[in-house]
């Protein structure tokens, strides 16, 4: 189970629409770094360092394959966000075709 300041960090890597934009795409499959960082409207750099806090938090990997970096979504941080939310009886059980569906109702209710 994650203690109190590993939640902050998920929580707090969870708070911003382009993080939780980009764990959307890698619940589809492991992506390049480029490829994550194509439909954003913003640096490589700054994709960066939105993936170094996603790494921070647990909640996703990066690894180097030849000259590439992917990226890949690792649930468990996830995961123990919501048991910690279960501890307040309203929550249910996180599971990823519902985070899913949450992302992109987030998402499409942000572009409009």
């Amino acid at each position: 189970m994650s203690t109190p300041a590993d939640l902050d960090t998920v929580f707090a890597a969870l708070a911003d629409p382009t993080r939780r934009r980009i764990l959307s795409m890698l619940l589809e499959d492991d992506m390049a770094v480029t490829d994550v960082a194509a439909p954003f409207e913003m640096s490589l750099a700054a994709i960066s360092k939105h993936l170094v806090i996603l790494a921070n938090a647990g909640l996703i990997s990066q690894e180097k394959r030849g000259r590439v970096k992917w990226c890949k979504l690792e649930p468990d941080a996830l995961r123990d966000a919501s048991i910690w939310m279960q501890g307040f009886g309203q929550f249910e059980a996180i599971n990823l075709d519902a985070f899913e569906r949450f992302l992109e109702r987030e998402l499409g209710e942000g572009e409009g």
